[in-house]
C-alpha cells in the first residue's frame, strides 16, 4: 500500500467512528449510527491487514468470512432478553485481544532480542493489566446476569486489602520488568496472572442489578485497552477509537451513577443490595395491598386518556415486550394516549428497556426519559408499572433511612391509579418494601408479567 494511503484511509475510518458515535446518541439515528461505525471498523481491520502485510489474502478473507458469520449469528440468535450478557461477552473479547496483542508484542521483542522504548514498555504493562481485568471481570459479569453464579454481591473479610496488595505486586513486577530488561519471563506470566484474578475479585462484590454501570465500565476498561495497544503497535486508528470507547464509557457509567444517587465508588466497593433494608425504618407491618383482576384492569386501561407504561427488568425476564406494545395500540384505538417512561438504570445494561421496546416496534417517540416523562404522571390516569421496583419507590424521597434515599425516580405515584404488575410482593435489589405497593391507589395484578398482559389485551378487546 502507498505511503499516506494508508493514513488517509484511517482517517475516515476514524471520522466514521464519531460520526456513527454521534448517532446513537438518539434512537431514531442509531441504527444508521451503528452501521456507519461498522463500517469505520471494516475499513480499519482491512487497511490494517493488508497495510502490514500481517497475512495471506486467502487467511484474511478466510478469517473476514468467519468473523462475519459467528457475528450475524450471534446478532440473529440471542433473544433481547439476553443482550446484557452479550455485551458483557463482547467486551470481554475486547479486553482479551488487547491483553494478547500486548502479550505477543513483548514476547516477540524478548524472542528477537530488542530492547523496547520506556513509553512502548509502560503502554504494554497497561494493556496486559487493563485488558486482563477487563477479559475476567467481564466473564463474572457475564456469569451473574446468565444466572451461572449468584447475582447478589460477594464478599469476605480482607477483600479490598487483599485488591490492593494484588494491585501493587501488579505494579512492582511491571516496574521491574520494564527496569530490568534482560529479566526472566516469569514476571511477565505473574503479570498476566494476576491481572486476571484481579478482574475476578473486582466485579464478584458487584450485585446483579449494578450491572449497567459494570457493563459501562468494562466497556470503558476494553477502549482503553485498545488504546494502549494501539500506542504499542503503533496504530493510530486503534488509538482513536479506544480512546473514543474509553471516553464514552466512563461518561455513561457517571450518567448512571448519579441516576441513583451514587458514586462511582459506591457502586465498585459498597457490596449494595447485599444485606437487609440499610437502616430503613418504614416496614410493611400492619398495611395491606390492593389486587385487581384483569377485567376491572382492563376497565381502567380502557377508559384512560393517559396510560404512561413504567417498563422494568421483570419485562425483560418475562419476553413480554411485544404484548405490550399490543396493549398500547389497543388502549390508543380507544382514543387514549400511551407514554413508555425509562430510567436510566432500568434493566440490566445500559438503554436495555429502550432496546426491548424497539424489538417490540415501538414508536421511539413514545419513549421518554425520566426527566421528560416526571412532569406528565400527575395528569396520567393510569401508571401500569411492570416489573419494575426500586425505580419508581417513594422511599427515595420520604424516607431518610432507606439505602435508596435520595435515588432520582419515576413519579409512579403521582398518576391518579397505579396497577403494577408483579410475580409477588418480592423487594427490589435494594433489599427494601415498596412503599408504592400499599399506596391506596395502588392495584396490584399478581402473575408473570407475559401472562398478566395476555389477559389484559384479551379483556381490552372485548370492551365495545
Amino acid at each position: 500500500m502507498r505511503p499516506g494511503v494508508a493514513e488517509l484511509l484511517y482517517l475516515i475510518a476514524a471520522v466514521c467512528f464519531i460520526l456513527g458515535l454521534k448517532r446513537l446518541s438518539h434512537p431514531g439515528t442509531a441504527v444508521s449510527g451503528n452501521r456507519l461505525s461498522a463500517i469505520g471498523m471494516l475499513l480499519a481491520i482491512v487497511v490494517t491487514l493488508f497495510d502490514r502485510a500481517i497475512l495471506s489474502f486467502e487467511m484474511i478473507a478466510a478469517g473476514m468470512v468467519v468473523g462475519s458469520a459467528l457475528g450475524l449469528w450471534m446478532a440473529r440468535a440471542v433473544k433481547m432478553t439476553a443482550m446484557p450478557q452479550m455485551v458483557a461477552l463482547l467486551n470481554g473479547f475486547g479486553g482479551a485481544a488487547s491483553l494478547l496483542v500486548g502479550g505477543a508484542e513483548f514476547l516477540r521483542s524478548e524472542l528477537v532480542g530488542q530492547n523496547l522504548s520506556l513509553d512502548t514498555s509502560i503502554t504494554i504493562q497497561l494493556s496486559l493489566l487493563i485488558g486482563a481485568v477487563t477479559l475476567t471481570g467481564s466473564l463474572v459479569a457475564f456469569a451473574k446476569l446468565q444466572e451461572l453464579m449468584s447475582g447478589r454481591p460477594i464478599t469476605f473479610p480482607g477483600l479490598q486489602a487483599l485488591n490492593a496488595a494484588i494491585f501493587l505486586a501488579i505494579v512492582a513486577l511491571s516496574v521491574y520488568q520494564i527496569s530490568v530488561p534482560e529479566s526472566l519471563l516469569w514476571p511477565f506470566y505473574a503479570v498476566c496472572a494476576l491481572s486476571l484474578v484481579l478482574g475476578i475479585l473486582l466485579v464478584i462484590p458487584i450485585g446483579g442489578a449494578d450491572m449497567p454501570v459494570v457493563i459501562s465500565l468494562l466497556n470503558s476498561y476494553s477502549g482503553i485497552a485498545a488504546a494502549m495497544t494501539g500506542f504499542v503497535i503503533r496504530n493510530d486508528v486503534l488509538i482513536i477509537s479506544g480512546a473514543l470507547v474509553g471516553s464514552s464509557g466512563i461518561i455513561l457509567s457517571q450518567i448512571m451513577c448519579r441516576a441513583m444517587n451514587r458514586s462511582l465508588t459506591n457502586v465498585l466497593f459498597g457490596a449494595f443490595g447485599g444485606g437487609s433494608a440499610g437502616g430503613s425504618t418504614k416496614t410493611a407491618e400492619g398495611l395491606s395491598v390492593r389486587q385487581v383482576g384483569p377485567e376491572d384492569a382492563a376497565m381502567q386501561l380502557g377508559y384512560a386518556q393517559l396510560v404512561i407504561v413504567v417498563p422494568g427488568y421483570g419485562l425483560a425476564v418475562a419476553q413480554a415486550q411485544h404484548l405490550v406494545r399490543e396493549l398500547g395500540d389497543l388502549i390508543e384505538k380507544r382514543g387514549g394516549e400511551v407514554k413508555y417512561a425509562i430510567h436510566p438504570v432500568a434493566g440490566r445494561m445500559p438503554g436495555h428497556m429502550n432496546v426491548l421496546l424497539a424489538e417490540a416496534n415501538v414508536p421511539y417517540d413514545k419513549l421518554y426519559d425520566m426527566d421528560a416523562v416526571n412532569g406528565d404522571f400527575e395528569r396520567a390516569d393510569v401508571a401500569l408499572v411492570i416489573g419494575a421496583n426500586d425505580v419508581v419507590n417513594p422511599a427515595a424521597r420520604t424516607d431518610p433511612g432507606s439505602p435508596i434515599y435520595g435515588m432520582p425516580i419515576l413519579n409512579a405515584d403521582s398518576a391518579r391509579s397505579v396497577i403494577v404488575l408483579k410475580r409477588g410482593m418480592g423487594s427490589g435489589f435494594a433489599g427494601i418494601e415498596n412503599e408504592l405497593f400499599y399506596n391506596p391507589k395502588t392495584s396490584m395484578l399478581f402473575g408473570d408479567a407475559k401472562n398478566s398482559l395476555a389477559k389484559l389485551v384479551s379483556e381490552l378487546k372485548t370492551l365495545s
